[in-house]
């Protein structure tokens, strides 16, 4: 089964990405890309640039509307996500688990729904 793993984190509070080579956060996410490509499980993931860059696009009255930035202002923002597959929920947690971000955000784990057909 496929699970997505949401990195959030407070984007304020975040190291730039600039000063993350070489660091122990960054260390860490090699170390879970080494342990993920290992086990078979990494199917994909990436870190996204900042919510400043983001656009949110809903449809109202038949009309596009798009606004800057994310769909909701909250405390923590999503940084980054991996696509993994897991035998069970718990498995996909093991992973999260392992994600640095979980010392200082948090870390979503949603099974990826099978549509019969699809890709």
């Amino acid at each position: 089964m496929k699970y997505l793993l949401m990195i959030y984190t407070d984007e304020a509070a975040n190291t730039p990405i600039e000063d993350l080579p070489g660091s122990e956060e960054m260390e860490g996410y090699r170390r879970l890309n080494e342990n993920l490509l290992a086990a078979g499980a990494h199917l994909g993931g990436e870190p996204l640039v900042s919510v400043a860059h983001a656009r949110t696009v809903r449809e109202r009255d038949g009309a596009a509307v798009v606004t800057d930035g994310p769909f909701a202002e909250t405390k923590e923002q999503l940084g980054g996500f991996y696509l993994v597959e897991a035998d069970s929920i718990d498995e996909a947690v093991e992973w999260a688990k392992q994600i640095p971000a979980v010392e200082v955000g948090c870390v979503e784990v949603r099974q990826c729904m099978e549509i019969p057909g699809g890709g």
